[in-house]
C-alpha cells in the first residue's frame, strides 16, 4: 500500500496561527505551539511552518520563535517566510528544522536554490510556486503573498527551479486558498508532468477524496491548512486531523 504524506500548513502573522481566504481576510485561529502539539497526537506525517510577514516587512527570520515551536514537534518540519540567505538557511537547520521553503528569494535569487541545494541536500529545499488567474487570461507565478505578478508561467517556473536544484515544489493555487472548493487539478497535472521531483498540492481542500484527485493528477503529497482547523459549515476553529485508520480505509488503499 501506498503511503502519501498528508501535511498540515500553518500560517503565522503576528506570532500566532491564522488561516486565510485567497491570501487575505486572515482569521485568528490559535497558538501554533498548541497546534503542533494536537498534530502531535494525531501522528502527522510532517508539518510545513509559513511566516506570511517575514518577507513583507523585510524582517528576518525569526529563529527563536520558530526553534520553539519545532521543539514541541515529533514530526519533520519544514519552513518558510523571508529566507533569503544561506546563513539563515544554517541557522534554521541548526535549530531543527528539515526542510526550508523558499518563495520570493527563488524568483530573485535562484542562485540560493541552488546552494542550499549543495551545502544540504535538494531533499531539503523546497520551492513554494503561488499561481493565480490573470485578467488577461492564463496563470502567472505570484509572490508577496500574491500581490506581486512575477510573469512566470507556473509549468516553465517549476522547471527552472528543478534545474536550479529545488528537491520538491509545493504548488499553491491561490485562486483556492481557503475556499474548500478543492485542488486545482489541471495546475497539478500540468506542474506534476514537466518535473521530475515530487510536486506538493495545497490550496482548496475540503474532503479526503481531493487528496485523492490531486495524486491521481500528478502529486506525490497534499498539503491543506483550512481543512485540518475549521469545522464546516460555520467555519468553526477546530484543529482535527484524519486517524491513521480513516486515511487507510478511505484514502491510502484506494491509489
Amino acid at each position: 500500500m501506498r503511503r502519501i504524506r498528508i501535511i498540515p500548513s500553518l500560517l503565522i502573522h503576528d506570532g500566532g496561527l491564522v488561516k486565510s481566504t485567497r491570501f487575505s481576510n486572515y482569521k485568528y485561529v490559535g497558538d501554533p505551539i498548541n497546534a503542533v502539539k494536537i498534530f502531535n497526537d494525531k501522528e502527522v506525517d510532517e508539518i510545513s511552518i509559513i511566516d506570511i510577514d517575514a518577507t513583507r516587512l523585510k524582517r528576518k527570520v525569526a529563529i527563536d520563535k520558530i526553534a520553539s515551536i519545532v521543539s514541541e514537534a515529533f514530526m519533520p518540519v519544514a519552513y518558510g517566510g523571508g529566507i533569503n540567505s544561506i546563513e539563515q538557511v544554517k541557522e534554521l537547520f541548526a535549530n531543527g528544522v528539515e526542510k526550508v521553503i523558499v518563495n520570493k528569494a527563488a524568483v530573485t535569487d535562484r542562485r540560493l536554490i541552488t546552494e542550499i541545494a549543495r551545502q544540504f541536500g535538494s531533499q531539503s529545499t523546497v520551492v513554494s510556486i503561488d499561481v493565480k488567474k490573470t485578467f488577461f487570461g492564463g496563470q502567472k507565478v505570484f509572490t508577496d503573498n500574491g500581490k506581486t505578478n512575477t510573469g512566470f508561467h507556473p509549468v516553465k517556473f517549476a522547471m527552472q527551479m528543478e534545474e536550479a536544484g529545488a528537491g520538491e515544489i509545493l504548488l499553491n493555487s491561490i485562486d483556492r486558498d481557503g475556499t474548500f472548493s478543492g485542488y486545482d487539478i489541471a495546475l497539478i497535472g500540468e506542474v506534476s508532468r514537466a518535473v521530475n521531483i515530487p510536486v506538493i498540492a495545497i490550496g482548496g481542500a475540503s474532503r479526503l477524496d481531493d487528496f485523492r484527485l490531486a495524486i491521481e493528477a500528478g502529486a506525490s503529497a497534499v498539503s491543506a491548512g483550512s481543512f485540518f482547523v475549521f469545522q464546516l459549515p460555520h467555519r468553526a476553529v477546530l484543529i482535527s486531523y484524519p486517524d491513521q485508520e480513516e486515511l487507510r480505509n478511505k484514502f491510502f488503499e484506494r491509489i
